[in-house]
């Protein structure tokens, strides 16, 4: 049974004062036991209220009330969502929460899952739920370089604008003795996050490597300035394979190869149809 163990706000929480460098080691280690155990499944901390609002309804009609909310105790500041056998097994969990968490003065809150099992729904129901549950967390893409990973990548998050979350060389895995010493700078992963999808990429050593073949990343903009503008970046120094241009599926679409044998496509306003375009938008430069 799943249960969300909550760490309720107090007044530096809703302050926005950040954790010390000693509760966040400490709240390290306690999340590190409950990976070992196998019952931690995921947690995250999140802002004060001031910085979120409440969507109410009245009557189907949505009102938006901005923060901050009170009284602070009644608030969120975190949570870790647990996997485990019983209520008592995550009590148990959450009386080990780290005394350097406020110098031992913090307020929890523990919250079962619903299960299916508690819904009396059909046969056909329950199956629709199940299929939704059983899809996977995140479809990436990854991709492999013969050596020249790093400068990819690095290119790729200056044209994009996304996080680049991990650039990590073989020298700084377990398996660095192994590794040639020219290698040792190759990229064993490297992630870059662009708005939640991610573009992974690997060195691939010996035969590693293979030119990509029959597929493409595509990028969807909803400014034609800016979807141009990135096209024009990765068809520098590589081969257009269509131009960016009004199709009978989207205001504007093209494709390229980019210098390092990346397959792209970009698009502006796809599943739109030629006769909804805007004029000023198709005469655009």
């Amino acid at each position: 049974m799943k249960f969300m163990l909550m760490r309720k706000a107090d007044e530096e929480t809703e302050k926005g004062t950040l954790p010390s460098a000693e509760v966040l080691q400490a709240m390290h280690a306690y999340n590190e036991r409950m990976i070992q155990a196998g019952i931690f499944l995921f947690g995250n901390g999140v802002r004060p209220t001031s910085e979120g609002c409440r969507i109410v309804f009245r009557n189907g009609e949505a009102s938006v009330i901005r923060g901050p909310f009170s009284p602070t105790s009644d608030q969120l500041a975190g949570y870790s969502v647990l996997e485990v056998d019983s209520l008592e097994e995550a009590i148990d969990w959450a009386r080990q929460w780290p005394r350097e968490d406020s110098d031992g003065n913090t307020t929890l809150e523990l919250r079962r899952y619903f299960e299916l099992s508690d819904f009396n729904l059909d046969a056909a129901l329950t199956d629709k739920h199940q299929r939704q549950m059983q899809l996977p967390m995140e479809l990436n893409i990854h991709l492999s370089f013969p050596g020249n990973c790093r400068e990819a990548m690095t290119f790729y998050q200056q044209v994009t604008g996304g996080v680049l979350e991990a650039m990590i060389p073989y020298a700084e895995t377990p398996a660095a003795t192994e590794v040639p010493a020219e290698q040792a700078d190759r990229i064993i992963h490297a992630s870059l996050n662009i708005r939640g999808r991610r573009l992974m990429a690997a060195d691939m050593n010996g035969d590693g490597h293979q030119a990509m073949q029959g597929s493409c990343v595509h990028l969807e903009f909803d400014s034609l300035e800016r979807a141009a503008e990135v096209f024009d970046q990765l068809q520098q120094g590589g081969q257009l394979i269509m131009p960016f241009e009004e199709t009978f599926w989207a205001k504007r679409f093209g494709m390229t190869t980019d210098r390092f044998g990346t397959h792209w496509m970009i698009g502006y306003g796809t599943g739109h149809c030629p006769q909804a375009l805007n004029t000023e938008e198709v005469n655009a430069p």
